[in-house]
Order: structure tokens, then sequence, then C-alpha cells
């Protein structure tokens, strides 16, 4: 068995441990334990932690602590952060946290924090490398512009949903006027930055934190397309004003443990909207833990993160990898032909439609009847590093409809590329699959084809056709299922 990796993050709000094991190459998570220990709402104004949230965070270490016994000290970091930064009688905590942990606690800076947020993102995302990552914790909030691994830009504000929550909405009132109070003490805060950060741009913008989380876990449970806009963001602030107070917070899709900080971390995330013109943040993988995961395990770049997570996939579901090799060079080749007159975006959408070449058939494990549901299933609960989530939707949609009836809804639903590149895409992906049929790759033919606007002209040899009467029928039923995305398929005999 691989040995395992365990991460341990006192943060502001919770603390963390999260456990894995290294499995074709790909991590696996063994276990994860959180627990909302809110130590920065113990911080008094000359910055001394209570005994109350002490004694909160040392049972928190002691349930740790039973689980750590089985794995080698030297796979093993442990972290604090930002309330710990603040605290003055930080050292009474550490020293009985030693005493039950056995083992030494790193206390990160902001900016040892921020670089290993941005490393956990790194590792973990894929397609644009000029990222700004954004993590809004309990009491600090890290800013980070970066390059592939490299970083450009860093900070750490001393601002945080616990923190700001105390200071802006210390009874729980949620009125036009705290709001505004505390998205402008935010801008405040974020202010010197921005000459500095506006001369390096970016093309993605990433966020990993809880309040991020939350508002991407809220749109999937409303059905919503994910990516955060300001649009989104000034929704949620009216719905949480006309709740009038925290205790009386009911938002569908928010859970319980989240809400007494949604409020105050929903500001500081339209304070940074508004002073960086952020136009849209997608949820990352990754963040702080993965990060000093990540840096622990062996070669941990030399391969795409992408390429682990498919490989590890395949692997596991024992997935026919000559097959769908043979299909993602049709793929590949049809998409090459319609490139030009369909305009393409080879940089974005053709890795996410090997994707889906590579993993069409992953729920063909379970059962052959619905592997397509099965595999559509398993693609959208799976830890995917490398694929955000928008791309997560693309791949899911064209696992489930590689053949068959086409739902134009699901292809409507995915954020990554707009409808009609995904209709495209989708089209080519069944084609390639219809093709390669036979699962041999000595019986394709050589062959020719074009489109003119969303007509597809196949050109085919009339023996090869002939030959192949469940080819050719399928085909015909082609352009019967293509019609639903207003595409048509025209077959001729060369």
């Amino acid at each position: 068995m691989s040995p395992l990796y365990a991460v341990i993050d006192l943060g502001s709000n919770s603390f963390h441990m999260l456990i894995t094991r290294l499995v074709a190459d790909s991590v696996q998570v063994v276990d994860k334990v959180k627990r909302k220990v809110r130590l920065a709402s113990g911080l008094n104004s000359k910055n001394v932690l209570d005994d109350a949230a002490i004694a909160r965070g040392l049972e928190c270490l002691s349930f740790f602590a039973e689980r750590l016994q089985d794995i080698p000290p030297e796979n093993v970091r442990i972290v604090a952060t930002a309330t710990l930064r603040l605290a003055s009688n930080r050292n009474d905590f550490l020293k009985q946290a030693y005493i039950i942990l056995g083992q030494k606690i790193k206390l990160l800076s902001g900016i040892q924090e921020a670089e290993n947020i941005y490393l956990g993102v790194a590792h973990t995302s894929c397609g644009a490398l000029k990222r700004f990552v954004i993590d809004i914790g309990g009491a600090s909030t890290e800013l980070i512009l970066g390059d592939g691994y490299s970083i450009r830009h860093i900070t750490s504000l001393d601002m945080g949903c616990v923190t700001f929550n105390n200071i802006y909405f210390p009874k729980g009132d949620i009125t036009p006027h705290t709001f505004t109070q505390a998205i402008q003490a935010a801008k405040k805060l974020i202010h010197p930055l921005l000459a500095t950060y506006k001369k390096t741009p970016w093309e993605i913008t990433l966020g990993g934190s809880g309040t991020i989380q939350a508002l991407a876990e809220m749109q999937r449970f409303n059905h919503q397309t994910t990516g955060i806009t300001l649009k989104y963001l000034e929704e949620i602030k009216q719905k949480l004003i006309n709740c009038k107070n925290i205790n009386a917070i009911k938002l569908a899709g928010l859970v319980n443990e989240r809400t007494p900080v949604i409020t105050s971390g929903l500001a500081i995330l339209i304070a940074l909207f508004e002073s960086f013109a952020i136009k849209e943040i997608q949820l990352s993988s990754g963040a702080l833990r993965e990060g000093l995961l990540y840096e622990m395990l062996p070669k941990n770049k030399d391969l795409s993160i992408r390429q682990k997570t498919i490989n590890s996939l395949t692997e596991k579901f024992h997935v026919d990898k000559e097959h769908a090799n043979r299909i993602k060079k049709q793929a590949n080749s049809l998409f090459r032909h319609y490139e030009k007159t369909w305009s393409l975006n080879a940089t974005k959408t053709l890795a996410l439609l090997n994707a889906g070449c590579d993993l069409h058939e992953v729920g063909l494990l379970l059962e052959y009847k619905h592997h397509q549901q099965h595999s559509a299933y398993i693609l959208q609960h799976a830890v995917l590093p490398g694929f955000e989530q928008a791309d997560r939707q693309l791949i899911v949609a064209l696992v489930l409809l590689y053949k068959g009836e086409i739902e134009v809804d699901v292809l409507q639903a995915q954020s990554a590329t707009d409808y009609q590149q995904a209709c495209y895409i989708l089209a080519i992906l069944r084609l390639a699959v219809i093709l390669c049929r036979r699962r041999k790759d000595e019986a394709l033919p050589d062959y020719k084809t074009t489109v003119i606007g969303n007509i597809i002209n196949l050109y085919l040899p009339k023996e090869w056709l002939e030959q192949h009467p469940l080819i050719k029928d399928e085909l015909q039923q082609e352009n019967e299922h293509l019609a639903a995305i207003n595409l048509s398929l025209n077959i001729s005999c060369q």
C-alpha cells in the first residue's frame, strides 16, 4: 500500500486535516476531518486569544492526534495561519498543541501562506497559466498573481470573514449600511495594491476559500451555471439584506456552518471584484492544504496534472485505453478539418474533447445499459485535479451525450465554452465514436470530410460502406440526432 500523507491546517475559522495516499500516480483522499473552531472569534482588541477559543482548538487537535498515529512523521505537515500569527499569547497554545500532537506546528507568515495557496492552485489547475488567485480566510485574505508555478505578486491582507464579522456585523444585523461599511473598509485595504497588480495581466481568476466554495455550492444546488460574477454576488447580497439578521439566514444550498460568516465574506469578495474589475471567478480545486501536500509528493511537476487525473481514472475503471486513443485520433483529425470553418478554440476545447475521448467509457465497468449515465455520475462526483468546475461540466456533457438522443439542456447548462462550440465538439466526438465502432485500427478507411456552415460532409468509400452496414445505418441515424443541435450530416460515396 502507498504511504499515507497528512496535512493539518489550523485556520482562523476551521481546523482541517487531510489524509491522502498515492494511487496510480494520482492523489486519493483517504480521510478528511474538519471542525469549526472559530479561533479568530476568540481574539480580543489586544490580540489575546481567550481560554474558550484555546480550549476549542486543543480539543480538535486531540481528535487529529488519534489519526496521526498511523502516518510516518516525515509525511506530515502541520501549519497555523492568521489568527495564531496575530495572537500575542500564541505560544501558550502552541506548547500545549505540541504535547497533544507530538509534532511541531509551523507558524506560516502571511506570505508563506499565500505561496502555499498558490502552489495548491498550480498543482491542481490547468489551462490558463496566468492566474489571479484569491483566498478569503477567517482573519486574512491572500492575493497572488502567478504564471505557471512562478509567483509574480503576492500579498496577505489582515481582513477575513471572521474578523470582519466581529467588526461590521457584531450584533448580526444585515443592512445596506453595514454591508457598505464592510465593503468600503475592504476596498481601503485593497487600494494600495491596485497599481502594482494591474500592471500584470491575468487570464483567469481562481478562488478556493470557504466563502467562494459556499457560493459555488449554492449555484450547483440551484442548477445555475458555474462561474461567480458580480451580478450573482449582488443578488446574494440583496437576499442576505432581506434576511435582516445573520441568525435568520436561509438560502437554498448554503450549509448551516457557513451561515455565520457568509455576509462578511461576501462583502470582502464584492470589494475585490469591484477594486480589480474582476469579471468572473472560478472555484479552484486546491489551496493551502494541497500546496503543502503536493510539495511532499515525489515527481510532483513531471506530468501534466490533467494527465495524472486521466491516467488514474482509466486505471481505476479499467478503461480500454487503446480504443480511447483510437477515438481520440479520429476526433483530433475531425477537429483540424473543421477548426477554421467553425472557429474552434484549439487552446481550450480541444483539450476537453480529448479528455472526453479518454473518459467516455469510464462507466462501462458498472454495466453497459446505463454506462453513459454512470460515466457522467462518476465524473460529476470524482475529484478531478487539473479540471475546473466549468471544465468538468463540459466533459460530463460529452460522456453523457456521446451517442443516442441529444439533450440540449445539458449542453446549455455547461459554461466552459459557448453553446455553439459545445455543439460542435459533441458532434466531433459522436462521429469519431461511430467511425471507430469496430474497435480496430485497420477497419477504418481513408476518408474525406468538410463542413459548410452547419452541414457536415463525410465522403466514405462505397465498398467500405457496403461492408459495414451497421456503421452506415448509425451514420444515417446520426443525421436525425444532430438535428437537435441544428447540425446535419451528409454521407457521400467516394
